[in-house]
């Protein structure tokens, strides 16, 4: 006769369940610690400043005068020239390696761009510092001034000494480095399109061009604008690069792309060990909540797309 084996003890189960449970409710709380955190600290600037404080562009620490306009304005076309550079070089390079690419060639090519992720940012600054800029400066700044001269609207944004280092070169360089983020969710979303899809459109007579504007981007958009504004995301939060090659003044005389700039990151990196008082130090956390919130609605906006994608 068979002996009853006696029921395995549900605790170890609830215990888990209990640690998991702990761990997810852990994330809220810290995300949620860290907005209340960053609204106290700034608190004194914002009660000084009020909304002003997001359209002024004077800052002077001496005189406890403080407005963000110069930072916002550089993060956002810092990460805007990052865009218009990077969307285009990552769609092309995800078609290759989903379309075009032969196999012995995707891997390696694959590979290459994934590193690009893994190199640090400091060494992308300082390439682009004591690299990209001297020979940026020689071989496109000044042949670009001259050739805008008297154009409209040209003359204006590409004007000025050309010094290597600005708001366009922090762009580029932010571009480079979004490359390998924007790429990856392009190719992994170019994969989810159903095969029989593309191959009833190459059965119709459809040429390659025609298969990737008429069937695999309809497919697949929600997860491009994922993935671009992923890319965003991470270009808005860049620090250390942008420092190097951005320029760091406040100045805002001129819509110039050579002029030197400022960004919030690097506002809060030069600055916060340094601030002078309690005003200073509370108008870099209200800089840094502001990146908070901007960075936390693209990524969420992005996380709603990619969600849309994979239903």
């Amino acid at each position: 006769m068979k002996s009853i084996k006696k029921p395995q003890s549900a605790l170890p189960d609830q215990l888990f369940a209990f640690s998991v449970r702990a761990a997810a409710i852990f994330v809220l709380i810290l995300l949620t610690g860290i907005m209340l955190s960053l609204i106290i600290a700034s608190m004194p600037s914002i009660k000084e400043f009020g909304l002003k404080f997001l359209w002024t562009k004077e800052w002077d620490a001496p005189m406890d005068q403080f407005g963000a306009l110069v930072p916002i304005y550089g993060t956002i076309i810092t990460s805007i020239i990052a865009l218009v550079i990077a969307v285009p070089v990552s769609f092309g390079i995800a078609i290759f390696l989903t379309e075009l690419a032969p196999p012995w060639l995707r891997r390696p090519i694959g590979v290459a761009v994934e590193l690009l992720a893994a190199i640090p940012s400091i060494v992308y600054g300082m390439w682009g510092l004591f690299v990209f800029a001297p020979l940026f400066a020689k071989y496109f700044q000044k042949p670009l001034e001259s050739f805008s001269k008297g154009i409209p609207f040209l003359d204006e944004i590409f004007k000025g000494p050309a010094f290597g280092i600005g708001i366009l070169t922090a762009g580029i360089i932010l571009a480079i480095m979004i490359i390998p983020y924007i790429a990856s969710v392009m190719r992994d979303v170019f994969e989810r399109t159903p095969r029989i899809m593309k191959e009833s459109a190459y059965g119709l007579g459809a040429t390659t061009w025609e298969v990737i504007w008429k069937v695999i981007l309809p497919y697949t958009k929600k997860g491009v604008f994922g993935g671009v504004m992923l890319g965003l995301g991470r270009a808005l939060g860049e620090t250390m690069a942008v420092t190097f090659v951005i320029g760091n003044t406040y100045q805002f005389d001129s819509f110039s792309l050579f002029a030197p700039g400022n960004s919030i990151t690097s506002s809060l990196a030069n600055e916060f060990a340094e601030a002078s008082s309690e005003l200073h130090t509370a108008a870099l956390m209200e800089l840094g909540l502001l990146l908070f919130i901007i960075t936390f609605i693209v990524l969420a906006i992005s996380k709603i797309f990619m969600k849309q994608e994979r239903a």
